[in-house]
Parts: C-alpha cells; sequence; structure tokens
C-alpha cells in the first residue's frame, strides 16, 4: 500500500499544476493525467540514470508518483523493484517529451513562455528526485545537466529564448578575458546588484566563449549544491559540500569570470550571504616582519566573507622556506577556510603543478580544497570570436582581411607556459585601435564605416 505523501509530493504536484495550467490554457482540455506521465517518467528516469535504485527511491515513487498516475499504480518498493518498472528509463531525458515540444512550439508561434514554465518546474522536479538520496551519484548530477542541455536545445532550435537570456545582460567578452582591476589588500565594502536567478547566472555561464569543460564541472557543482540545499529545507541529513576550490590554467583563460559567477550562484542558492568577489595575491597576504602577515592576511579574509576570495597564484606562498611568512599566511587562511566555511568561498589559482604543490604543502590546504577546476588555453577560433566580442563592444569590427591577418598573428604566438589568451587579444585589439587611428589620421573626413572598421593593416605592424 502506499505511504503518505513523502519527499517528491510538492515537486510533483507543482509540476502537474503548472504545466497542466499551460496547456489547459493553451488547448482547453485538461491534460493534467499527460503531465502526471512526464513527472513520473522524470523522476524515474533521474532515479535510474546510475543504474540503480535505492529503497529512498522506490519508497519515493511508490508515496508520491505510482497513486497520481491513471489508473493508479498501487505498489510495495520491493515489487516495483522486481517488476523492473523503472529500469531503463534514463533514456526519457535524451529528448524532449510530446508536451514540452507542444509548448515550445506554440511559443515560438506566439512569442509566449510556456515552456519555461515546463523548464524551470522539470529543473526542480529533477534536482528534488536526486535530493531523495543522502549523497546524489555523479551520474545523476551528469543526467540533470544533460536533460538542461536537452531541452535548452530544443529552445534554441524553436527560435525561442532560452531560461535566463530575456532579463540578463549581454555577456561582454571583455569581462570574461581574465583581466580584472588589480587588487587591493582591503577593499571597500562592494557595492552589489540586486540577487540574480539562478537560471540568470547559468546563461551567462553557458554564454562565454570556450571553457566547455569549466562550464560543465560549475554546473554539475551548482546541481550538487542545489540538491544539498533542496535536503536542508527538509530536515534531511546532509554531507558538506566543501565550496573551496583550484583553478588551474594560464593567464587570461576566464578564470576571474567563473569565480564571479560562481559567488553569485552561491549567494542564489543562499550559501553565502553577499555574492562578491575579492582578488588578491601573496603581495597582500604577506608582510615583512614577524606578527605582521597573520593581521594582513586576516583583513583581506575579512573583506570577503559573504562571497568568494581569489588568491591569484596562491602556490607563491609556499614557495619561501620554512621562515618565509608566506606559512604563516597559509595557516590563517586554512582557519578561516574551517572557521568561516558557511559564508566563504575560497578559490586558489594558479599554474597546475604548483597548484598540487601547494595544496601538498599543508594538511588543512589538502583536506579543504577537494575540488580542481582546469582551464584549458583557447583555441584560435576561440580567441578570433573573443575579439570579435571586444571589438563589438565599443562599435568596431574586423573586416575579412583583418579577420586572416588575426588568425595569423594568434597561430604564430608561441603556446607555452604563461600563454596570455584572451590578454593577450586584449592587447592585440588595444594595438589595432592605435594604428587605426594613426592610419586615419592621414584621412580629412573619414567615415563611420572607416572609423569603425580594423584591416589588416591594423592588425599587423610592418
Amino acid at each position: 500500500m502506499p505511504g503518505v505523501p513523502g519527499v517528491l509530493s510538492k515537486y510533483v504536484d507543482a509540476f502537474v499544476d503548472g504545466v497542466g495550467a499551460e496547456l489547459q490554457a493553451l488547448a482547453g482540455t485538461d491534460h493534467r493525467a499527460d503531465v502526471m506521465i512526464d513527472a513520473g517518467d522524470l523522476a524515474a528516469a533521474v532515479f535510474d540514470s546510475d543504474g540503480r535504485l535505492s529503497s529512498d527511491e522506490l519508497r519515493a515513487w511508490v508515496d508520491d508518483v505510482g497513486p497520481r498516475l491513471e489508473p493508479p499504480v498501487i505498489v510495495t518498493p520491493d515489487r516495483l523493484r522486481e517488476g523492473g518498472m523503472l529500469q531503463g528509463k534514463r533514456s526519457w531525458l535524451e529528448r524532449p517529451s510530446t508536451l514540452f515540444d507542444l509548448l515550445v512550439k506554440a511559443d515560438a508561434r506566439d512569442q509566449g513562455r510556456r515552456a519555461l514554465h515546463y523548464y524551470e518546474l522539470a529543473m526542480r522536479l529533477a534536482h528534488a528526485s536526486a535530493a531523495v538520496d543522502l549523497v546524489p551519484s555523479p551520474d545523476e548530477i551528469a543526467a540533470i545537466d544533460s536533460y538542461r542541455s536537452v531541452l535548452l536545445a530544443a529552445f534554441d532550435a524553436a527560435g525561442v529564448a532560452r531560461p535566463g537570456a530575456a532579463s540578463r545582460s549581454p555577456v561582454k567578452q571583455a569581462a570574461t578575458t581574465g583581466a580584472a582591476p588589480a587588487a587591493t589588500a582591503v577593499p571597500p565594502p562592494p557595492d552589489l546588484p540586486a540577487e540574480r536567478p539562478i537560471e540568470e547566472l547559468l546563461a551567462e555561464l553557458d554564454g562565454l566563449v570556450g571553457l566547455e569543460t569549466v562550464k560543465s564541472d560549475v554546473r554539475r557543482l551548482t546541481s550538487l549544491l542545489r540538491i544539498q540545499r533542496l535536503r536542508e529545507d527538509r530536515k534531511l541529513p546532509t554531507l558538506e559540500t566543501s565550496h573551496h576550490l583550484v583553478f588551474t590554467g594560464n593567464p587570461g583563460t576566464g578564470k576571474t569570470t567563473v569565480a564571479r559567477l560562481l559567488s553569485q550562484i552561491l549567494r542564489s542558492l543562499g550559501l553565502v550571504s553577499k555574492g562578491h568577489l575579492v582578488e588578491t595575491d601573496r603581495s597582500h597576504l604577506v608582510a615583512g616582519y614577524v606578527g605582521q602577515t597573520a593581521t594582513k592576511t586576516r583583513a583581506v579574509l575579512e573583506s570577503a566573507l559573504g562571497g568568494t576570495l581569489l588568491i591569484d597564484e596562491a602556490y607563491a606562498l609556499a614557495r619561501g622556506g620554512e621562515n618565509d611568512f608566506g606559512r604563516e599566511a597559509i595557516d590563517t587562511v586554512v582557519k578561516y577556510m574551517e572557521d568561516h566555511r558557511d559564508d566563504l568561498a575560497l578559490i586558489a589559482a594558479g599554474y597546475p603543478t604548483e597548484m598540487e604543490a601547494f595544496v601538498d604543502a599543508n594538511p588543512g590546504l589538502k583536506s579543504r580544497f577537494t575540488r580542481f577546476i582546469a582551464f584549458p588555453d583557447y583555441t584560435t577560433d576561440e580567441l578570433v570570436e573573443i575579439f570579435g566580442r571586444m571589438s563589438g563592444d565599443v562599435r568596431y569590427h574586423l573586416d575579412d582581411a583583418g579577420r586572416e591577418a588575426l588568425r595569423v598573428v594568434i597561430d604564430a604566438e608561441p603556446r607555452n607556459r604563461g600563454f596570455g589568451n584572451a590578454r593577450f587579444v586584449r592587447n592585440l585589439f588595444e594595438e589595432a585601435v592605435g594604428r587605426q587611428a594613426d592610419r586615419l589620421a592621414e584621412v580629412g573626413e573619414p567615415t563611420d564605416d572607416q572609423l569603425t572598421t580594423l584591416t589588416a593593416a591594423d592588425i599587423i605592424s610592418t
């Protein structure tokens, strides 16, 4: 016999009520029974995505899905497992359902946002399904991320704005280069904008050039944190998930931009109170005399409380000998990571080999930095796109010859350790604008097109 409504009840009901209302308004008939089938298939697909069905997952389906179907499916968890009714359901996540397809096509006709409602309720139900167990499996999190991509692709194919895209400002590629204002020892309190919805932040993340593995890692971490938050809200036991990360990669690969977005994601989930980013390095953490480093380091850490602290070239803290004051800074950082783990995310960034040595330098760091995200160098195509975004932000554009010249210059730059990536491209852009100004100085009355076009002569110095 079914039990009392359980952990999925309110998410199933919200999905059926919300999507059912959209279909009722569109078609004029009641489709709640069909919507309930989608809800049951979605929950079952998440359960089945790791190839195993836990007792808690079976109980959730028996309590909150089976009795709501038409006709009701009344079974025990054991019978549900023996009958294999949920096995193979993971394939349901591989394509949009018929109901979602109906809604997104209707939106394409009249610029509605019905499919957005389906998407939002489906993602909540998917995360709630993964939250049934104490620890969601990596396969479950990967399946949710893949399902999200399937739905977003359907929005794109129909020409309908993605979730988060309608309300957000366009991503400025100049802000995604990793080049950021110089850090200060004690930054002023940040003037924070309004909290942003998760989907808006994820849409901005998706809009960054390249970084596909990075974006996937951040999305999956976001899903894991959402799932743990759901369990906390239900007063269910949770395993603590660290907010501290190591970013590895060359300069200019977007580490600062991703750190900024991640801090806002943590804020949107209620895991930090402010959501700002403070950048620093060894020079702002380590003093030259005994007893001063801890004070200096604490001041920077205090300024980052409620948000994220990004320590660039963090390995420099561990480069000195036993008497180097960098060790004192590390000890202070480790204490704050523990004492303020509920309201501080710390990201240590630097080259891969050095960062592994840095984490190994202190047992406290090794136990708290459990997640590494590698930022690859951009490809030539991606760097050309970044150049285009930078120039477009200030109403410049490349002509065809200029674009080819840009590719030649980028390809000629050695891709060795320390390659500047988007910072290198930023320098190319600024130099090109300067050359264009010199070239047009001899033109009496340049046209608007001349003033906004960058040519091969502007890209390659002679």
